[in-house]
């Protein structure tokens, strides 16, 4: 098994059952001669992360190692605790993808509930719905509320907000008429929030940390919006939740982000997971559902769908969103990760991505013909120029067993030389040195 959840208390009953006082009864029936005289002589123990990362070197020894994950811009290679796969995979969870019957899933509702709970907590909002299908939907979802809300039709999105949100966000609303304006960075990488004017927009779209990994600020952000009549959306990365202010802490209206680090592996480009939170007084606009806890005829705890504002469940002229379901099994395993970690755990983990993000910038900043392109406070994210087209070195570093990326020239014609580096708290400081070292060879042999 991956993961033995057996606590003292259960050692001791199932011992108490068949008659045992220790552990050690059980191999009384081995002569003594044979059995064990002492403790092993073993070096100290391992988290769970660091034996993970020793048996799958030794077991490359045999089978030839993979790449080692360098690659961000959305998806990202985190440790997933055992303990995520062995309940989220609870038989007990595989129902229907949509219950049109809500009610009869009470187990799914619960866990739907604490899924809207934790969204909430780490978001410092008020009210979460049942999730989104991913990160870019989410914030599409987020600027239709603030149509709805506000009656403008003009959305003033940062440039260092995801390219993929962006694209998504101008297909979803092409026949809508929206006017989508992006507004440009600065040198440092982020985009000067004081200087816009939002008195005829519906919102200010701000992600921090943005696609460059840089620190944005949100609350001069939400100043600004707030100052035009306008509400601020922001696209949040939740495993920064440890270690920088809430979105709803810093003046943001609505809050989104991709939750697929929690619980979800990176497998071929999903499935992913839409995070989506708001103030209690929007909650008539929140695409989706909302479960909600209530109490039965009997006067017991119950769970029911509080709000369903989907096409299916009334007029399609008052719907908020044609969203059709949620991404239940994924919800609850990002719901089990946070639970596992808590407060002081997600604190660790973002404190362990900033940190090797810093030791990785200043590693590869100092590598000859390179530099780190936007200083400043970064999260688990950098962007390298080097003389080469960044394409091309993602390419090369390939070959010597790293998977870097992406490429920014495909978005940003001006960084046709940089290459977006994600340093997770997977990557040891070995997997730094090594990453460095490839790109000095790299550079060395041009």
């Amino acid at each position: 098994m991956d993961f033995l959840p057996h606590t003292d208390a259960d050692d001791r009953a199932m011992l108490e059952a068949i008659g045992m006082s220790h552990i050690a009864d059980l191999f009384e029936p081995i002569p003594a001669e044979v059995r064990l005289g002492g403790p092993l002589d073993v070096p100290p123990s391992l988290s769970e992360p660091e034996l993970i990362e020793h048996l799958g070197a030794l077991a490359a020894k045999n089978l030839g190692a993979g790449l080692i994950g360098f690659a961000g811009g959305g998806a990202y290679d985190h440790h997933l605790p055992s303990a995520v796969k062995a309940l989220a995979s609870r038989a007990e969870f595989a129902t229907s993808y949509t219950p049109y019957q809500p009610e009869l899933s009470q187990g799914v509702l619960q866990a739907v509930f604490e899924f809207q709970t934790s969204v909430c907590e780490i978001y410092g909002m008020e009210v979460a719905n049942a999730s989104l299908y991913d990160g870019a939907n989410a914030l599409t979802e987020a600027v239709n509320l603030t149509v709805r809300a506000t009656k403008r039709e003009r959305a003033l999105v940062g440039a260092t907000v995801h390219p993929h949100y962006v694209e998504v966000l101008r297909t979803y609303t092409a026949g809508l008429g929206l006017d989508i304006e992006v507004v440009p960075f600065r040198d440092e990488g982020t985009v000067d929030w004081s200087s816009v004017d939002a008195s005829e927009a519906a919102c200010i779209v701000v992600q921090s940390p943005n696609f460059f990994g840089r620190l944005e600020d949100v609350q001069v952000a939400g100043e600004v919006a707030h100052a035009g009549g306008a509400l601020a959306v922001a696209v949040t990365d939740p495993t920064a939740m440890g270690v920088i202010a809430a979105p709803g802490d810093q003046g943001a209206d609505v809050a989104v982000g991709e939750g697929a680090s929690l619980g979800n592996p990176t497998v071929y480009g999903g499935p992913y997971l839409g995070l989506f939170a708001t103030k209690l007084d929007l909650v008539r606009q929140v695409p989706g559902r909302i479960a909600g806890e209530t109490i039965d005829a009997d006067g017991e705890r119950a769970y029911v769908l509080t709000l369903q504002a989907r096409e299916q469940h009334i007029r399609r002229s008052k719907a908020t969103s044609n969203v059709c379901t949620n991404q239940t099994l994924m919800a609850i395993a990002a719901t089990i990760h946070l639970a596992w970690l808590g407060p002081a755990g997600l604190q660790r983990l973002g404190e362990l991505c900033v940190r090797r993000t810093a030791f990785a910038a200043s590693l590869l900043g100092d590598i000859p013909g390179c530099r780190i392109r936007f200083e400043g406070p970064k999260f688990k994210e950098l962007v390298l120029e080097t003389p080469v087209p960044g394409a091309e070195l993602a390419g090369a570093l390939a070959k010597h067993g790293f998977l870097a990326g992406p490429a920014l020239g495909r978005w940003f014609p001006d960084l046709d030389n940089c290459l977006l580096i994600a340093v997770t708290e997977k990557r040891t400081e070995d997997d730094i040195r090594g990453l460095a070292e490839a790109i000095e060879k790299e550079m060395a042999g041009r």
